[in-house]
């Protein structure tokens, strides 16, 4: 089973759904998640916001972050699943942002990534999580890597947060 699938699974067994926010993998991630039977029961949709204005447009990302960092950086990664969670209305988001090749950007070397995953927890951002990849290969390598990285970090946190329900509705035992 593909981590998309897995992904889908955990989020339908749970009633609970998923929006993506995606730069360097440029409707990938939405594809993967698509392409298996029954996606629609738990996937919302997903915003591609490869210019970094549109990650401050459509997904609130803070303009004072961009203009500070770039797009390129863990906290723009985790603001863009946080947007893409509140404005899709789902109770997860998961986002992709970095540099696939060929050239550097906001002077971040090629294969620099950052996946993450925001969830339904309270506060602004949710419970959140976000992994830093370093990759090498082509720019259709790196694409598809980060691709995979932000299935497999959903699916991390979301088999994480039903352990913990299970923990909580069995008296912490």
């Amino acid at each position: 089973m593909t981590a998309a699938a897995r992904a889908l699974a955990l989020l339908a067994e749970s009633d609970q759904t998923v929006a993506v926010a995606e730069s360097l993998t440029g409707g990938l991630v939405a594809a993967e998640l698509t392409s298996v039977p029954g996606a629609s029961r738990a996937f919302r949709g997903s915003v591609t916001a490869y210019a970094t204005a549109l990650k401050r447009d459509l997904l609130g990302v803070d303009a004072a972050l961009l203009e500070r960092r770039g797009a390129v950086d863990p906290d723009v990664a985790l603001q863009m699943a946080a947007g893409a969670r509140d404005r899709l209305a789902a109770g997860w988001g998961i986002a992709t942002t970095g540099v696939a090749g060929p050239d550097p950007q906001d002077g971040q070397p090629v294969g620099t990534v950052y996946v993450a995953v925001c969830g339904p927890a309270g506060g602004a951002l949710g419970a959140g999580k976000v992994a830093a990849l370093r990759l090498n290969g082509d720019r259709a390598e790196i694409r598809r890597e980060s691709v995979r990285s932000v299935l497999e970090l959903l699916v991390s946190e979301l088999s994480g947060n039903a352990r913990a329900q299970d923990t909580e509705q069995n008296g912490g035992n």
